[in-house]
């Protein structure tokens, strides 16, 4: 089991995002030497209430305080981009990290980045498709000619690779039933959402292996899992301490409508300790190093990334986190 901090580059408005970017490498630093694997953060434009860092510069001042920590970018909304550009952009952080870059890529859900980017909605699952098969070209062939319906690309030599061979690990992002059995099918790491309830995500593990071997393909090493967790001295501590931001935060997502990208009937739009129960990972270092157990035993995750500030979150409160992870958590499970 490896150990993941997801960075809560979000801030408000009024903050500082230089402070913010100063205290996310604070917290990489103590990640680092708390015993965790890696860091990541996501990808959101036009983010309001919020405002949020470019992912990839944000990534790359942080790999400057990570040592050996793997770098994920969890998830870039790659039908957003131009595949020629990203995959340059890909291979210079995999250079950058010394070949410890994670590719997390993601379809996108809000209407506002697709009509930002010109792009239409319904066009994303085959703009990342000929995206993904693009990229892959250009980082392992001599030559490259590609004509799909989406992207073309005259005759080239790429020369910008990715230290990693064939090219960096792609981690697929999927919420509904649809895009997880896509993602078995092109036979990718599926990165298990923050937002669904455990009830949901174990019976999302079963169709996502139910169609790897349907689809004939190997079952990946990596099960990367994305969870939402604040621990304290005890769970009464934690959830009143976590409250305040959580809550906010998905109230943010209820308005940008994440909760309808999920499958069955699940909403944001109700009571926190509802919103909380079966989903959030709040708790004493006991209840954590239980849960996480029960991530690796019953669901197979080797990667668990934990969410632990949201906007409006002091410093200090991320920092106590990492000591008690550091102490109680990480520890506990990898001395088993």
């Amino acid at each position: 089991m490896k150990f993941g901090i997801f960075l809560g580059a979000q801030i408000s408005p009024q903050s500082s995002l230089a402070q913010q970017v100063a205290e996310s490498a604070e917290q990489v630093r103590a990640a680092r030497d708390a015993g965790f694997d890696l860091i990541c953060t996501g990808q959101h434009f036009l983010s309001a209430p919020y405002a949020q860092p470019a992912t990839l510069p944000f990534l790359a001042r942080m790999a400057a305080e990570a040592g050996d920590m793997e770098i994920a970018a969890a998830v870039i909304l790659v039908p957003l981009h131009n595949p020629v550009d990203m995959a340059e952009s890909v291979a210079t952080m995999d250079a950058i990290c010394d070949g410890r870059f994670i590719f997390g890529v993601g379809l996108g859900y809000r209407d506002e980045e697709f009509a930002a980017f010109g792009i239409k909605s319904n066009e994303r699952v085959g703009r990342l498709r000929e995206a993904l098969e693009l990229m892959k070209l250009l980082w392992t062939e001599d030559e490259v000619e590609y004509a799909g319906r989406y992207y073309r690309l005259p005759r080239v030599k790429p020369v910008t690779r990715p230290i990693q061979k064939p090219y960096p690990p792609i981690w697929v992002a999927a919420n509904n039933d649809g895009a997880i059995r896509r993602a078995a099918r092109w036979g990718a790491p599926w990165l298990i959402n923050p937002h669904a309830t455990m009830s949901t995500i174990a019976r999302q593990t079963a169709v996502y292996r139910a169609e790897i071997d349907r689809a004939g393909q190997q079952t990946p090493d990596a099960m990367p899992m994305f969870r939402e967790m604040y621990v304290a001295e005890d769970r009464a501590t934690a959830l009143a301490e976590s409250q305040p931001y959580l809550e906010g935060k998905y109230a943010a997502y209820a308005a940008w409508g994440q909760d309808k990208a999920l499958p069955g009937e699940e909403s944001f739009a109700v009571p926190f300790e509802e919103l909380a129960r079966d989903r959030f990972l709040i708790g004493s270092p006991e209840d954590i190093v239980a849960e996480v157990r029960r991530y690796r035993d019953d669901l197979g995750a080797s990667y668990i990334i934990f969410r632990m500030q949201w906007p409006g979150m002091p410093q200090a409160q991320v920092l106590k986190q990492l000591e008690l992870l550091g102490s109680s958590v990480i520890p506990a499970i990898k001395g088993e």
